[in-house]
């Protein structure tokens, strides 16, 4: 049996909700399923601790992809996000109804284009990227000004999300049927050290989709604990509102207002197209987390408010 860091390069499948998927023989998820032996993961030297995950019990629960753990435990991530201003009624055009977008201020709303990557998690190594919206949060109609300011002070932001394709199989089906995530599978190379963050998303043709690119903001190192962001995002599942909650253990990250030097490329794909209808203005920041972890909750049934 390989150690992890050591895969041995062939695949084993594995049933999701009667769907099978391959995942690497010998790593996290072909031998824990969700139950992770912590003690084990320490050991692997992308790993500086687990100490965020010993606080956080895992719970058993039925879901579209059949019984499973919650949350899903990412113990090495790396991340980017850039945040874009954008006409409110490009933005309104792309969210459901009964979601608000968060606005700056009247008549401009934030848009975000991210990317992931995922060296140790409970379901092996991937990478993700994102086209997402701000919004409010759910039956709250508040002053956008105010929740934004709140959001980013407190890294407590929502969202809706247009796009997210992912590298691997494991993640498409359990974002998609279990998380109800708008993902399918495609080449995605993400790259993001202290000196420079880059990603390349292709499209189904294998050509170029969307490509970023970007010196690496500085970076201040946290201890374990001491910064733990939360994202909502919302989605339906089988016609019903849900909303997923991310906890993010961030580890050494950064910040660049107006960022120089940013080289973002639209090809022709889903998450191009996506972009291009949200008729972003100007990125106003980027910020990079190059070691963080990560604690992804099953999706929870959620009210919204009633528009009719």
């Amino acid at each position: 049996m390989s150690s992890i860091g050591e895969p041995t390069g062939r695949t084993v499948e594995v049933d999701l909700g009667g769907r099978l998927v391959p995942v690497p023989e010998g790593g996290l998820y072909d031998r824990f399923r969700m139950d992770t032996d912590l003690d084990e993961v320490v050991r692997d030297p992308q790993v500086s601790s687990v100490d965020f995950f010993r606080r956080m019990p895992k719970s058993r629960v039925d879901s579209r992809i059949g019984p499973t753990l919650t949350p899903n435990f990412y113990y090495r991530i790396s991340t980017a996000r850039l945040t874009m201003l954008a006409p409110t009624r490009a933005v309104r055009a792309r969210l459901p109804r009964e979601l608000d977008p968060l606005e700056i201020a009247p008549g401009l709303g934030v848009v975000s284009v991210m990317a992931f990557r995922y060296d140790v998690c409970d379901i092996d190594f991937y990478t993700e990227a994102a086209v997402g919206i701000a919004v409010k949060p759910a039956r709250h109609g508040g002053l956008g000004l105010l929740d934004l300011a709140t959001g980013l002070k407190n890294d407590s932001l929502h969202s809706y999300v247009l796009s997210l394709p992912v590298s691997t199989e494991i993640a498409q089906v359990r974002g998609h049927d279990g998380y109800g995530f708008p993902k399918w599978v495609t080449e995605l190379d993400v790259g993001i050290d202290t000196e420079r963050t880059s990603a390349r998303i292709a499209n189904d043709r294998g050509g170029l989709d969307l490509a970023l690119a970007a010196p690496t903001p500085k970076q201040t190192a946290r201890p374990t604990g001491a910064h733990v962001s939360t994202l909502t995002s919302y989605t339906t599942i089988d016609g019903a509102w849900h909303s997923t909650t991310s906890q993010i253990n961030v580890l050494s990250s950064g910040t660049t207002r107006f960022p120089r030097g940013l080289d973002l490329q639209l090809g022709q794909g889903r998450m191009s197209d996506d972009l291009r209808s949200l008729k972003p203005i100007r990125t106003i920041r980027l910020d990079v987390t190059t070691e963080g972890q990560l604690a992804l909750h099953m999706p929870v049934p959620t009210s919204v408010r009633d528009r009719s």
